[in-house]
């Protein structure tokens, strides 16, 4: 087997790519799939071409650097260029600022509740409000919404 491997390198090196490669499908952490793409690509070069399995190694061990910084370069310019609407992801409250809505109820002493698709939020002003007020979101205060009535049009 060991005479094999040493007649043809590639073989080694492809099998390696695929087995990484397998594993990081089970995985799906992200951290084998570019040793796996670099150990097919050396497979290839060292089809293509006799290296010495030192050189072998250091073009494995680069490529490898290569394809874990370019993607490391490729997620941050995307985290960059996100919506800002994504950056509040699961936080219901932050995505509802400067959104605007009718109170159902009266506020007593600033405080309540008020509608917002199918549940109700608890929601504070600075001044009693009526039913049927327009009101507009201006923070969030822990599961508290802040509000502010919004002048007549």
């Amino acid at each position: 087997m060991m005479e094999l491997i040493l007649a043809h390198p590639h073989i080694f090196w492809l099998s390696l790519g695929g087995l990484l490669l397998a594993t990081e499908m089970l995985g799906g952490n992200g951290y084998l799939l570019w040793s796996g793409v670099a150990a097919v690509v050396t497979g290839l070069v060292t089809w293509l071409l006799p290296l010495s399995w030192e050189w072998q190694g250091v073009l494995f061990a680069l490529l490898t650097l290569l394809a874990a910084w370019l993607w490391w370069r490729w997620m941050s310019n995307r985290v960059k260029r996100q919506r800002p609407s994504d950056s509040h992801l699961n936080q219901r409250g932050q995505q509802l600022i400067g959104s605007r809505f009718v109170l159902e109820n009266t506020l007593v002493n600033g405080r309540g509740h008020m509608r917002v698709g199918d549940s109700s939020w608890p929601v504070s002003a600075e001044e009693d409000l009526t039913a049927g007020t327009k009101v507009e979101v201006i923070a969030i205060e822990g599961i508290t919404l802040r509000i502010r009535p919004l002048p007549p049009r």
